[in-house]
């Protein structure tokens, strides 16, 4: 199983706007499917460091992750993503 964990900083970091982009996100389950697993969680801490959102994916393979990468539901988040974020996102990836 591979894991993929991105943080995201948005430019509005308001509730409404955290909640706004959460939903986007979370929008894709059940829709992509070599999408095995996903979470989206907001922080609750606040700080200046902090990341507004954390996104968890798992695949099962690399090949799986690129074809999500790829996938028309994910094309539309990622366009969503670019006017909403401060900068550019973070990401780990790892086998799990």
């Amino acid at each position: 199983m591979l894991t993929h964990v991105v943080f995201f900083k948005l430019k509005d970091r308001s509730p409404e706007a955290v909640e706004v982009t959460k939903a986007v996100l979370t929008n894709m389950e059940g829709k992509i499917p070599v999408l095995r697993h996903i979470e989206v969680g907001t922080d609750i801490l606040h700080l200046e460091r902090s990341y507004d959102i954390a996104l968890i994916t798992k695949f099962d393979s690399l090949e799986d992750l690129k074809v999500y990468d790829t996938h028309p539901i994910h094309e539309e988040v990622k366009a969503h993503m670019k006017t909403v974020l401060d900068g550019t996102s973070i990401c780990v990836d790892f086998v799990s």
